[in-house]
């Protein structure tokens, strides 16, 4: 090599190496944060749970300079265990609001839904439904997760998004923006973990923050700060950006999956046709009026002309200038995405329409112009589980739960009910609602659950209070609502041996021996020395016939207790059977 040949290497790697020890210098002094989207259980509140994970609730910060106030969306807490086991069935959720069970919660979501019913599916398999989903976020988040989840080793992944490509954080319309380009966006959250780039964020940052208005920062919600492009014309620029950008978007979330083996299951979406009129709209002389077309829907309904309303009601929708709903022709991108290899079709909004009354959606299935209520939220689980179902991903299910009896056993409580509804009249007390911020209207707190609700909303309690609650009056006058509760407290704490050994004995007092084991074998690995869990798991094996898994169960306990009257009364019969 010549001396110019070495020369000019050295001139071309003077800034590389600049850049390096730069970003490696930053890294050493604790400079900037990596915030992933899954966090060890802490250990300061449970030393004895490291073997599980959680999504981080506040994982939203990570598309936020350091010292930004980010909008108030977490991800509930739902635990998963660090290693997949072999017997290990695991469905990952994504997506927006809808898919994280906004406002109600896990157990609505899509996630905490389908958690509860697959562990009664799927009784000998170690059933994890994850959910990563949060309000506000749109095909960014979705394919920012992709990499992460995969790490997981998930068996399937379940989408439902679609609604926060224009006005969700880095939506096309939105305040909350990385950059005006979707190549730009898409750099960002390749940079947004080097240390450089949070320097070069941060500064800049500094000198922007004061330029944000004082009544952006009093607002109330995340929906009145959001909106920058206010009127988003249908057929627009922009009304076709989104579009692309969700494609493109979902296009690079499909493809990694692919090339990981993970199938996808995605859905379409769904929002209020019926009850919520236009945010904004042309003047109704203009032929892309939404108003126009809402109140030609109104009067086709009270005609009982319902498919025909249904077509004005969507056009109302779809030329809604202020788009915090998903145009229809969002869901013909999802149909044409769902022709993807090793991609699951799922039409939960053709089950929400055929749900609702007289055939357009409206208040019975959505609380206001999206969020479903809890029966809607039910409609959408149930097209994902008869899809899984039907896709034979995990082969044929031990035991098929109905739609009937699904539906008769949901994950919520009544106080959690009420609780979404406060949430939502806060919601509505608010921009795009209202002009101006009004005051907030209550639903009045009839009964017992109603109040348990109502403290929560005030923040005076939480979840884990409501579930104790009803486990408490459930064991005195309502058999279902204990079992109920049992089992959520178990699966919410699932590092605690009593809840879990609590659950293994309400379903075998139910006997519903087939689903016990799941829990009291839970509680054993957590306590394996206490004798009262393998008899309860003994009890529960030999309740279903299974003499040979009760077996080795009765033989542990007379290891640890030479006396116990039980075992010595039992394990002769039990080996004089299995002798015959």
């Amino acid at each position: 090599m010549t001396k110019n040949k070495v020369y000019l290497v050295i001139t071309l790697a003077i800034p590389f190496a600049f850049f390096a020890l730069l970003e490696g210098g930053l890294r050493l002094f604790d400079y900037g944060r990596e915030i992933p989207l899954f966090m060890d259980y802490p250990a300061k509140e449970h030393a004895t749970a490291p073997q599980y994970l959680l999504p981080r609730p506040d994982v939203v910060k990570r598309y936020f300079p350091e010292d930004a106030v980010a909008p108030t969306v977490t991800i509930e807490t739902n635990f998963f265990l660090k290693h997949k086991p072999a017997d290990g069935l695991r469905i990952v959720v994504q997506g927006g609001s809808t898919a994280a069970g906004f406002p109600f919660g896990y157990g609505a979501s899509i996630a905490g839904m389908l958690d509860y019913r697959l562990k009664q599916s799927f009784p000998e398999k170690t059933v994890e439904v994850i959910n990563t989903a949060l309000a506000a976020v749109n095909s960014y988040t979705v394919l920012d997760f992709v990499d992460e989840i995969i790490e997981q080793q998930p068996d399937a992944v379940l989408i439902y998004a679609g609604h926060n490509e224009y006005l969700g954080i880095l939506g096309v319309g939105s305040a909350y923006t990385a950059a005006n380009s979707a190549a730009a966006t898409l750099l960002y959250l390749k940079l947004k973990n080097a240390r450089i780039f949070q320097l070069l964020q941060n500064i800049y940052w500094q000198f922007t923050k004061s330029k944000i208005p004082d009544n952006a920062q009093r607002s109330r919600t995340f929906m009145s700060k959001v909106a920058k492009h206010k009127n988003i014309p249908y057929d627009s620029d922009l009304y076709h950006a989104g579009l692309a950008q969700f494609e493109n978007n979902i296009a690079l979330v499909i493809a990694k999956y692919q090339a990981a083996g993970i199938p996808v299951f995605i859905s379409t979406i769904a929002s209020n046709l019926a009850d919520q009129a236009p945010f904004s709209s042309e003047a109704s002389i203009s032929e892309h009026s939404a108003d126009l077309y809402y109140q030609q829907g109104q009067k086709l309904l009270a005609q009982a002309k319902h498919n025909q309303a249904k077509q004005a009601l969507i056009k109302a929708r779809d030329y809604d200038l202020l788009r915090f709903r998903a145009p229809s022709a969002m869901n013909d991108v999802i149909r044409l995405l769902s022709k993807n290899d090793g991609v699951h079709f799922v039409d939960a909004n053709k089950a929400l329409t055929g749900a609702a009354e007289q055939g357009v959606i409206g208040k019975s299935l959505m609380l206001e112009h999206l969020h479903p209520t809890i029966n809607g939220y039910f409609v959408i689980a149930d097209s994902f589980y008869k899809a899984l179902a039907q896709s034979a991903v995990f082969g044929a299910f031990p035991a098929l739960v109905t739609t009937a009896a699904a539906q008769q056993d949901m994950p919520v409580f009544d106080a959690e009910v009420y609780w979404g509804k406060a949430k939502i009249a806060g919601l509505m007390a608010d921009y795009p609602f209202t002009d101006t911020p009004q005051k907030v209207q209550l639903p009045v707190a009839k009964t017992p659950s109603d109040r348990l609700g109502l403290s929560a909303y005030k923040s005076q309690i939480g979840w884990l209070t409501i579930a104790t609650e009803n486990l408490n009056y459930g064991k005195k006058h309502d058999k279902p609502l204990y079992l109920k509760s049992a089992k959520l407290l178990a699966d919410a704490m699932p590092f605690d041996a009593k809840h879990s050994y609590r659950a293994g004995v309400a379903l075998i007092q139910a006997k519903k021996f087939n689903q016990a084991p799941r829990y009291l074998k839970r509680a054993i690995e957590i306590n394996e020395g206490e004798i009262n869990y393998q008899l309860a798991l003994s009890h529960a094996y030999l309740s279903q016939g299974k003499l040979q898994q009760a077996l080795p169960w009765l033989e542990s306990v007379l290891k640890l207790d030479p006396k116990n009257t039980t075992a010595i009364d039992v394990l002769p019969k039990v080996k004089h059977q299995l002798a015959q």
